[in-house]
């Protein structure tokens, strides 16, 4: 362990926050919470684990990533202006960073720097290893971002990212402004930090996430009622997005959001807002088809794959943080 990435996850961090018992303990295997839609969701799924409360006291919860030099997940709490940290050796949650300018995604790049999308900064910025703050993106075309939501960081260390409107519609989630540009997403090339439109024909893009080989990027159009996950193919040597096409519509009542890929292409998926039973999970296959659903008594917005082997999912839902092991790792980088 390097101790810049010790200074990185160590700075900041302020008085433990209580932990919670869990909100309805397991008493039996496997879990009913874990709804098979289709057979070919067993083999995904660990009949000997249950899903498991982490902790609760958040006002809306976005935007995990997974640091496991560090053993721990952090993810925003928007409305509280703050990002909390989750330690798995301790099972503790402290404050990581507060305030945090209403942070929404996080991730990391390939070298294991912190990736933020701030809402009240309207801005994507860099969590250096000595704790800097470095800003990749605030301004296209001379005029400010929206307010940043969701950011994957590919292989290429090119950082993509989308910009809806959400932040700044209101003063919950940020500052409200008028917004001056469309609602794109945008890439940022590694090399030069040139900052280009990837495409902007989608509607309020939300959550997005490269496929196993990065030939794909899939993203939530959230102007479409019901919201619709698209799918676009990915140009490895220009970066360029083509062939714009459904890959699955959304039910009446059914929101999905942020959303984590495994190694055998399945998208999970933050799902609910709209019936209680919808709450949680929802589990696509590579075709775009619902084949198991994880059941949560809260809305979550957005998720990661963590723990030692990447099988670990951690589901942060509205207030609180839940996780479970499945039978399937994440893929690298997501």
């Amino acid at each position: 362990m390097h101790s810049t990435r010790r200074a990185l996850l160590g700075a900041g961090l302020l008085a433990p926050l209580a932990m919670p018992a869990l909100a309805q303990p397991v008493e039996r295997y496997p879990d009913p919470a874990v709804q098979v839609l289709d057979p070919s969701f067993n083999r995904y799924r660990l009949v000997l684990a249950g899903l498991e409360r982490l902790w609760t006291g958040a006002r809306w919860s976005e935007g995990p990533a997974w640091f496991g030099d560090q053993r721990c997940l952090i993810w925003s709490d928007i409305p509280n202006n703050r990002m909390l940290r989750w330690s798995e050796s301790t099972g503790r949650v402290e404050v990581f960073r507060q305030p945090s300018n209403n942070s929404n995604g996080n991730t990391r790049d390939r070298q294991g720097r912190l990736v933020t999308c701030e809402h009240l900064t309207r801005r994507v910025t860099r969590t250096e290893h000595d704790g800097r703050i470095t800003v990749i993106a605030d301004r296209f075309d001379g005029k400010p971002l929206n307010s940043p939501n969701d950011v994957v960081v590919r292989s290429d260390d090119s950082i993509w990212f989308t910009d809806p409107p959400f932040g700044v519609l209101g003063f919950y989630e940020g500052e409200m402004a008028q917004p001056e540009l469309p609602t794109n997403i945008y890439r940022v090339d590694g090399r030069s930090g040139q900052i280009t439109v990837a495409t902007g024909d989608i509607g309020r893009p939300n959550g997005l996430a490269f496929s196993p080989d990065e030939s794909k990027l899939y993203v939530v159009e959230a102007a479409a009622t019901p919201r619709v996950i698209r799918v676009f193919d990915v140009d490895g040597t220009t970066g360029r997005l083509a062939n714009n096409r459904v890959f699955h519509q959304a039910k009446e009542g059914e929101t999905p959001d942020g959303f984590r890929v495994d190694v055998d292409g399945n998208l999970w998926c933050g799902w609910g807002m709209g019936r209680e039973k919808l709450d949680g999970v929802r589990i696509l296959n590579k075709d775009g088809a619902p084949i198991g659903h994880i059941r949560l008594p809260e809305r979550c917005a957005n998720l990661a794959f963590g723990g030692r082997h990447r099988n670990r999912l951690f589901m942060p839902a509205s207030k609180s943080l839940y996780a479970i092991y499945v039978n399937t790792q994440g893929v690298a980088g997501g």
